[in-house]
């Protein structure tokens, strides 16, 4: 399912994680109102390496694994 592959990079994700968990940890604290619990949302997608809105537009952040040579048989 295209829907449920790996399209978020290593930076990406950690970035999410850490910006996730900061909104969550000001709202926890009262620091910002209750929309710091959006931050749910980067920490999910981060976890998870997927992003729904990146999956729908096509987008990819992650490096496309190197390839290995095609074999050649002789014959």
């Amino acid at each position: 399912m295209p829907f449920l592959q790996i399209n978020v990079g290593h930076l990406d994700r950690a970035l999410r994680i850490v910006v996730g968990l900061l909104l969550v940890a000001l709202a926890v604290k009262g620091t910002v109102g209750l929309w710091g619990y959006l931050g749910a949302v980067p920490l999910l997608t981060g976890v998870v390496g997927t992003c729904p809105l990146y999956s729908l537009f096509g987008l990819s952040t992650r490096t496309k694994p190197a390839q290995a040579p095609a074999s050649r048989s002789s014959t």
